[in-house]
């Protein structure tokens, strides 16, 4: 039998500052007035046209949020002053290892995916290794939003072979810093960080089954630009080609069956013996869409989009630390978590979670603090 690995403890964390729709309402209005035009609207531009006619599940999914010029957006983090990628995955890291009770000294690998790093020639794991004050190897790991599902997979390939004990795992996404301000595409994407140590579990727990393929059918629909920002500087932009309205929702139900029944089969388990499913939620709709294309049960899944945005490779793991810190997961439950990659890979992996140590709960946003305090006077 293999051994039993997994996640042994989980965080996540977010930059101080909350984008609302009233600020690109107030500070971009030229932009609010020909949002339709710009590249946001165009990736749904075909679904839009052809909405009453197709019975595409991404189409019929997207349908709600067509007349939303947000799509279903409501708060996005930003990074602030003094935050980076960097900040952001140090401060996910320690919180993920302090749950885990282990000392720096007890981590083996380092293993960390930055969407986009401090520096565009390169990774920040020496640079996060530096910040941590740890001696062990850094590797940097490329798998753009499919980037944690596929660094846990990896990491657990590790550990079994008996080459590491407890590695880290850190993924950042600081899309503000890379958004074009001229493009609604900024609407949507948000900051974070996650962090989890995958080690040897309890028998039985752990990842029971695996699945990856590659996505080369993506390449060209999304990708990124290399431009200067205000002061000359070097900064990336993402991009989307006319075609990928069009191409999205075909490309999203190919990754999704293909990797979940693969790794279903892999683990030997039934998609109705799973008992909470956690995805990749690139759009509002997302989750939807992944319930409708399983048949999964709508209350056994979770969708943090509303409260992030898209937060790329984070996205996923921030979907399974609320659904732990929610109790809907709970130990023993069968998990499969999931996600793509465009230009890259997707991914999904079974696993049976196990005692998970969760980090300190983000701090919640002011408008969120609002909302409850509301819903306090009303009980």
């Amino acid at each position: 039998m293999n051994q039993s690995v997994g996640i042994r403890s989980l965080a996540v964390t977010f930059p101080s500052v909350v984008r609302t729709n009233d600020y690109f309402r107030e500070n971009f209005p030229e932009l609010i007035a020909v949002a339709e035009d710009q590249s946001l609207a165009k990736i749904l531009s075909s679904s839009k046209s052809n909405s009453n006619q197709s019975s595409d599940p991404w189409v019929q999914e997207a349908k709600p949020y067509l007349s939303d010029l947000f799509r279903g957006t409501v708060e996005r983090r930003a990074l602030g002053l003094g935050e980076s990628s960097l900040t952001l995955e140090l401060d996910a890291a320690r919180k993920a290892l302090e749950a885990a009770k282990l000392s720096l000294s007890e981590i083996d690998l380092l293993l960390v995916s930055s969407f986009f790093s401090e520096n565009l020639h390169l990774g920040n794991a020496a640079y996060l290794a530096e910040q941590l004050g740890i001696n062990c190897p850094a590797w940097n790991l490329d798998s753009m939003c499919a980037s944690g599902v596929v660094a846990l997979q990896t990491a657990s390939a590790f550990i079994r072979s008996g080459e590491y004990k407890n590695i880290l795992v850190v993924t950042s996404c600081t899309f503000s810093r890379f958004l074009d301000a001229k493009d609604t595409v900024q609407f949507s994407l948000g900051d974070g960080a996650s962090a989890f140590v995958v080690a040897p579990l309890k028998e039985n727990q752990g990842i029971l089954g695996t699945k990856a393929i590659n996505s080369h059918e993506s390449c060209g629909i999304f990708f990124n630009a290399l431009s200067t920002d205000a002061n000359g500087n070097p900064k990336m932009v993402v991009r989307a080609n006319r075609k990928t309205g069009k191409k999205v929702g075909p490309l999203f139900s190919k990754y999704l069956h293909e990797c979940c029944f693969g790794a279903l089969e892999a683990a030997n388990i039934t998609l109705d013996q799973i008992d909470f499913f956690t995805c990749f939620t690139a759009t509002a709709w997302y989750s939807d869409f992944c319930v409708r294309e399983l048949g999964i049960d709508p209350e056994k899944t979770i969708n943090v989009y509303p409260k992030y945005g898209n937060i790329g490779a984070v996205s996923t793991v921030a979907n399974l630390y609320h659904a732990a810190e929610s109790n809907k997961i709970r130990p023993n439950d069968l998990v499969l978590f999931y996600s793509h990659g465009f230009v890259s890979s997707a991914a999904a992996i079974v696993m049976r979670w196990g005692d998970v140590a969760l980090g300190p709960v983000p701090t919640p946003s002011e408008s969120l603090m609002k909302e409850k305090e509301l819903a306090k006077v009303a009980v």
